[in-house]
C-alpha cells in the first residue's frame, strides 16, 4: 500500500466517523428534547391541560389535506411515468436506454403500498385509542406517536422478512 492509499483510507474513515457522530448527536437531541421542554414547569407545563378542540380540528384538517395532496402527487407521478414509457417505446429508442429508463420498480411500488397501509393502520389504531381515552391531552399525542412508530416498526420488520 502506498502512502496515498493510506491517506485516502484515513480520510474516508474520518468522514464516516464524523457522520456517525452527527447521527448520534441528532438522536440524542431528539431523545432528550422532551425532557428539556418538560423541565420548564409552571404555566408552560402541559400537565393538567388538554388540547383545545379547535387546535385539534385544525391539525386534523391540515393532516388530511397533506395526505390528500400526497395521494394526488403519487397518482400524477404514476400517470406521467406511464406516458413517458409509452413515448419512449413509440419513438423506438435503443434497447439499452429503454432498459435503463424502464427498470422494474414493482417491488418498490408494492413496498410503498404496504408502507402506507401500515402507516394508515397505525394512525387509525391510534385515533381509536385516543377516542376511548378522552379528554384530549398530551397523552393523546403520545398515543399517536407510539402508534405511528409501531406501524413503521411493523413495516420495517415486513421489509426485512421479505428481503430474505
Amino acid at each position: 500500500m502506498s502512502f496515498c492509499n493510506i491517506k485516502q483510507e484515513y480520510q474516508s474513515d474520518k468522514i464516516s466517523i464524523k457522520q456517525k457522530m452527527k447521527k448520534i448527536i441528532k438522536a440524542a437531541v431528539l431523545l432528550l428534547a422532551p425532557f428539556v421542554i418538560n423541565a420548564q414547569g409552571g404555566e408552560a407545563s402541559f400537565q393538567g391541560t388538554y388540547v383545545d378542540r379547535d387546535v385539534f380540528r385544525i391539525s386534523a384538517t391540515i393532516f388530511t389535506v397533506i395526505l390528500f395532496m400526497a395521494f394526488l402527487l403519487a397518482i400524477l407521478k404514476w400517470v406521467l411515468e406511464h406516458r413517458l414509457k409509452n413515448k419512449i417505446i413509440d419513438k423506438g429508442v435503443s434497447e439499452n436506454l429503454v432498459a435503463s429508463v424502464l427498470q422494474a420498480t414493482t417491488k418498490q411500488d408494492g413496498n410503498a403500498n404496504i408502507k402506507w397501509f401500515a402507516i394508515l393502520t397505525g394512525i387509525g389504531a391510534g385515533l381509536t385509542i385516543v377516542n376511548y381515552t378522552l379528554p384530549l391531552g398530551i397523552h393523546s399525542l403520545a398515543i399517536m406517536f407510539f402508534s405511528t412508530a409501531a406501524s413503521f416498526l411493523g413495516y420495517y420488520l415486513f421489509v426485512k422478512k421479505t428481503e430474505k
